[in-house]
């Protein structure tokens, strides 16, 4: 690690310590030509996902979007937001995982209304009425009765 004050090459490590709840390290370094102490942190890299939106355009995945699409399908539901938080965590991990720098709209739907089912069947109808865009009552009852099946 580089001095900031004589950018001097080599720096010794005097304390190193977990910070902002075991995300980073904290580490206070000391370097070997001036002797003046300075702090660097270690993070974890994550590649950006991009997501692949139907009409083909690109944009940053957004957690926060995953999570609002949940809230409005369990609108008036026993359902709390620490668990919809939960699952936008595990999609996200899971497409973290996948080694994949894009993912298309389309998986993520899927795979937010495979957890939404476990959460509230309700839900789960109301997310894939705007997710899957059902144009009339029948494949609104085509989906219900797949449910039901599963049963």
């Amino acid at each position: 690690m580089k001095c900031p004050f004589c950018s001097f090459a080599d720096s010794r490590v005097v304390d190193s310590r977990p910070a902002e709840e075991g995300a980073t390290i904290r580490r206070r370094r000391e370097c070997l030509s001036c002797q003046k102490r300075f702090t660097t942190y270690e993070f974890v890299e994550r590649m950006p996902l991009v997501v692949i939106k139907r009409d083909g355009t690109r944009q940053t995945f957004d957690k926060q979007k995953v999570v609002n699409g949940m809230l409005r399908a369990c609108e008036k539901r026993h359902v709390s937001v620490s668990a919809l938080q939960s699952v936008a965590d595990e999609i996200e991990m899971d497409l973290q995982n996948s080694l994949e720098n894009e993912i298309s709209s389309t998986e993520i739907g899927e795979l937010v209304m495979k957890r939404i089912k476990k959460l509230d069947e309700v839900a789960y109808v109301r997310f894939a009425s705007v997710y899957r865009s059902f144009k009339d009552v029948n494949s609104f009852m085509s989906e219900i009765n797949k449910l039901l099946e599963q049963e």
